[in-house]
């Protein structure tokens, strides 16, 4: 099989079965959802939404956060990882938004990494997300799960996973490819022990074709 037949494979098999795919964080708006992805990093998406309705209860907007405190902030988010590192990153990013966007979250990637905590991940996940620009954002699960299906070829970097897949998703699948990959990563492709035998990607599954069968 071809990269370009599998990619081929993979995408109309997600497409029809799991059609509406999108983040587990629970949000409202972009302002929402940008907190719980910079709080995401290392930590879980149950443990976000478990911990983000006290701070937005809080800090209902960018404004209200640009004056927390440290001290103030910090318990509400103290059962997150990196809990120190985000307390101030969240303050910082209020701040700048406030500062050098009136008070409207960036829509370009360019944009949203100057802020602090916000990476090229964050940037593109919140891009995608919120406006469907088609950007990759490449975490733990998809740089796995696209290297063990065969969809990456030695892709070093989530950097390097990015570009190699937007050259075979088409941009108008990009956004949801994302969540796609992730979900798959979260519930079927783990990483101890990846679920094969309920994974539909086997005969395009290149981990599937040269490892697992092998072992049959």
């Amino acid at each position: 099989m071809t990269k370009k037949e599998r990619f081929a494979f993979v995408l109309k098999y997600f497409e029809e079965h799991a059609p509406n795919a999108e983040t587990e964080l629970i949000y409202d708006n972009p302002y929402q959802l940008l907190v719980a992805v910079i709080l995401s990093a290392q930590c879980t998406d149950k443990r976000v939404n478990m911990t983000t309705p006290a701070i937005f209860e809080q800090y209902p907007d960018v404004y209200a956060l640009s004056k927390a405190t440290f001290d103030e902030l910090f318990p509400l988010i103290k059962s997150i990882s990196y809990p120190n590192n985000k307390t101030k990153h969240l303050i910082g990013m209020a701040q700048q938004v406030v500062e050098h966007f009136n008070g409207e979250i960036p829509a370009t990637v360019p944009e949203l990494i100057t802020l602090p905590g916000v990476g090229r991940k964050t940037a593109n996940v919140i891009t995608s997300v919120v406006h469907h620009q088609p950007n990759m954002a490449v975490d733990t699960h998809v740089f796995r799960v696209s290297a063990r299906i065969g969809l990456t070829t030695n892709a070093k970097t989530p950097l390097q996973t990015e570009q190699q897949l937007l050259q075979y998703i088409p941009r108008d699948k990009v956004h949801i490819a994302h969540h796609w990959i992730i979900l798959h990563g979260r519930y079927i492709c783990v990483a101890r022990t990846p679920k094969c035998g309920e994974c539909g990607l086997r005969p395009a599954c290149k981990y599937y074709q040269t490892v697992i069968r092998k072992q049959q």
